[in-house]
């Protein structure tokens, strides 16, 4: 059986699998070199992770949906509505307060940041000939890769980083708990394991990109939450790793699309290296704009116009600009199930 990589075995390895590894390389064997970064150019891991990656990976989703003219018209009525619907709740969720707000929205993120590296391990496992109970090993291990690390987090809650805001999540203290989840996990990771043993010596198969892929995942978040407790760790390891791989995976899939796109405004043929270029720089435009108004509405940490703004426009404000990214998470929730 071949491998199952998505593209193809460098595009998979560069732009999918390996910028975790990259960032868990650098976590592990350059902690002071990342801590004076964290303390001497705060501004430019804002704009490279926060901005350039985080946000931008928001608006990869636009190729797929609002800026592809058939998948639109398809779903025209969906799309339209969907943006509506995130703003409406919002607005509610708002009125209720800001923490509640910003903490219904970390929940929301949390179980998008798990689907997809769920969705990534079915994507790598879609050529496997599995049985019932070897599939369930396979979610159970990506599962637990993801939600042991947030389970741990909720039972120990002195932590230094947070996702959006501090106490968005609801802790308690409990060391027993810890211990049993501690325990249930390495049970879990043995029985896959075994099953990837059991299985290379039955079929002399090893399926390298999705055990990359749960390795990567299973590692960063780990790190990310459980083993360092550090802000700019944490945000390193949970961005990167779901923004990149998310883009490319995008590009992947509508290339053609993109393609089409680009030519059809600009009137000319264009080499595929400048279609990369045009996709990355169009991401990057959007979210820089959409993060530019976050910083002089809401932030006020890197720019700051309005210093004299009453805060009661963030009842307004604050909704509106989460609208691309709870659409996100919600339109991400189907898009990729629909075969073309």
């Amino acid at each position: 059986m071949i491998q199952p990589w998505i593209h193809k075995k460098g595009t998979d390895l560069l732009f999918i699998l390996s910028p975790t590894f990259l960032v868990i390389f650098c976590v592990v064997f350059f902690q002071n070199w990342l801590q004076e970064i964290e303390t001497s150019s705060s501004f430019l891991i804002w704009l490279l992770i926060v901005v350039f990656i985080d946000v931008a990976h928001v608006y990869a989703t636009l190729f797929k949906t609002y800026f592809n003219k058939e998948e639109f018209q398809k779903h025209k009525t969906h799309y339209i509505i969907l943006p509506l619907f995130c703003l409406a709740i919002s607005l509610v969720l708002f009125s209720i307060g800001r923490a509640f707000f910003w903490s219904v929205l970390a929940y929301v993120a949390v179980f998008h940041f798990i689907r997809q590296q769920y969705g990534f391990m079915r994507l790598y496992a879609r050529n496997e000939k599995q049985n019932r109970s070897a599939k369930l090993v396979d979610n159970l291990m990506i599962y637990a890769s993801t939600v042991y690390p947030m389970l741990y987090w909720f039972c120990t809650p002195k932590k230094n980083f947070n996702w959006f805001t501090d106490n968005e999540f609801f802790t308690f203290e409990s060391p027993v708990l810890v211990r049993i989840l501690t325990i249930a996990y390495v049970l879990i990771i043995a029985i896959y394991v075994i099953k990837i043993i059991t299985e290379y010596i039955k079929n002399r198969y090893f399926n390298i990109p999705k055990n990359l892929l749960v390795l990567s995942t299973a590692l960063s978040w780990y790190l990310g939450i459980v083993y360092y407790n550090n802000d700019l760790v944490f945000t390193l390891l949970n961005v990167v790793a779901h923004g990149i791989p998310y883009m490319a995976l995008v590009f992947i899939k509508e290339q053609q699309q993109i393609k089409n796109n680009f030519e059809s405004v600009l009137k000319w043929k264009l080499e595929t290296k400048t279609i990369v270029f045009l996709f990355i720089a169009t991401l990057l435009v959007i979210a820089f704009a959409e993060e530019f108004l976050w910083e002089v509405l809401v932030w006020e940490d890197h720019f700051s116009f309005f210093s004299d703004l009453d805060s009661s426009w963030q009842i307004i404000a604050v909704p509106l600009l989460t609208v691309p990214q709870f659409t996100h998470y919600l339109l991400d929730g189907f898009i990729w199930k629909r075969r073309k």
